[in-house]
């Protein structure tokens, strides 16, 4: 998965189709991420000693190949690569700009 925590995103497939947000977390060996505002839905829990019981919001995890990154320059969708710098560090880039991401 070449997507990581803080990317900015946009879902490309499912009921959420066309929204943007943050990755929150990472669920590599499941290979899934949680982005935040997107796949809304409602956690029913139960009264726990003094604390009543209600009805929360969260967001669920969406498969990886459902979301795209958002290339910083264009603000569109691209691919993400890998390059070396002059260091010889291996740093990821938008396949579309050829922007380093980060």
């Amino acid at each position: 998965m070449r997507l990581k925590q803080g990317d900015k995103v946009v879902v490309i497939a499912g009921k959420d189709k066309g929204k943007e947000g943050k990755i929150i977390k990472t669920l590599r060996a499941d290979n899934k991420v949680i982005v935040e505002g997107v796949n809304i839905v409602k956690k029913h829990i139960k009264p726990n000693g003094g604390e009543s019981g209600r009805i929360q919001e969260m967001e669920a995890p969406l498969d990886a190949s459902n979301v795209m990154a958002i290339d910083s320059k264009t603000k569109k969708r691209t691919r993400i690569g890998y390059t070396t710098d002059k260091d010889g560090k291996k740093i990821r880039v938008s396949r579309k700009s050829n922007e380093k991401l980060d």
